[in-house]
């Protein structure tokens, strides 16, 4: 016979009722308002997105890596299953109380990863996190930044998306060395999003994780090159030196489209990067 589900813990947040639920000793379920957010039974897509992000970074000496949110802590464990010992993991997460779950009841699902001694837990939002990092020459860049946020880039977000939108990406871009790697955990593809990495000299590719049942995607993006930024900021200062051009009838008017090429898809058809065979599915929440 089937347990019930218990609950655990319940509380009040700007987007809803999170409650932590509990079905045995190793079943357990996250939801906001009733939505299942993540489940101890099925945490592929946190694995995957973690390897993605990670990869290759076991022999970059005192790795950093940017992590959002915590969850259950699976994403957090697998990166560190990536990462050597000297490595770094800063973990943004908006909820205290999630901090509270990862380092309690749900702190055996995961070998204890949110007192791994290379992890700093910090309550905060990431996005300014990031930009305090961006904006500060000062501070040590980062590695990798890994979003595992329980609403992924979805079609075309504003410019001004505190997470996908244009401004965002440049700042993950500045907030990564050369070179360094963003993984996006996410349910669809998003043009928008993809428009917004183009933009700012990513190279991407969007990788589906799972096969059958849920099927979820990770962007995977590759930030510029430190001779690729020298090349773009000189450009961008002869540019400024000369200063703006006089109008004419060669220049298309403020918002006509080039060519026929619409918003929908532009940059990963200009060679940005690579669907994967990617689909578009109907936003739903995670399990």
């Amino acid at each position: 016979m089937t347990r019930p589900w218990e609950t655990l813990a319940s509380v009040d947040t700007r987007d809803g009722k999170l409650e932590l639920l509990r079905r045995s000793e190793r079943d357990f379920l996250i939801t906001i308002r009733g939505r299942v957010l993540m489940t101890s039974a099925a945490h592929r897509s946190e694995d995957e997105l973690a390897k993605l992000g990670c990869e290759g970074l076991r022999t970059q000496k005192r790795a950093r890596v940017l992590l959002s949110g915590l969850g259950m802590g699976y994403t957090l464990r697998a990166a560190l299953s990536e990462l050597a010992g000297d490595a770094f993991v800063w973990v943004s997460e908006l909820n205290p109380v999630v901090v509270d779950w990862c380092r309690g009841p749900l702190g055996e699902l995961t070998q204890g990863a949110a007192r791994d001694r290379r992890v700093e837990l910090v309550v905060e939002d990431v996005a300014a996190r990031v930009a305090q990092v961006a904006l500060d020459s000062k501070q040590p860049r980062f590695h990798a930044i890994v979003l595992d946020m329980y609403e992924g880039p979805a079609g075309r977000p504003k410019p001004s998306d505190p997470l996908y939108g244009e401004r965002a990406v440049l700042a993950y871009r500045a907030a990564l060395v050369p070179e360094g790697k963003l993984a996006v955990w996410c349910e669809q593809a998003s043009p928008g999003f993809e428009r917004a990495l183009h933009h700012a000299g990513f190279k991407y590719e969007l990788v589906r994780t799972g096969h059958g049942g849920r099927v979820h995607y990770v962007y995977v993006a590759k930030a510029p090159s430190e001779w690729r930024l020298r090349v773009d900021a000189q450009r961008a200062a002869e540019r400024a030196a000369q200063g703006p051009r006089p109008a004419g009838p060669h220049r298309m008017r403020s918002g006509q489209s080039k060519g026929g090429a619409g918003e929908s898809g532009g940059a990963a058809r200009s060679g940005g990067g690579k669907r994967g065979g990617a689909s578009k599915r109907p936003g739903r929440g995670r399990a």
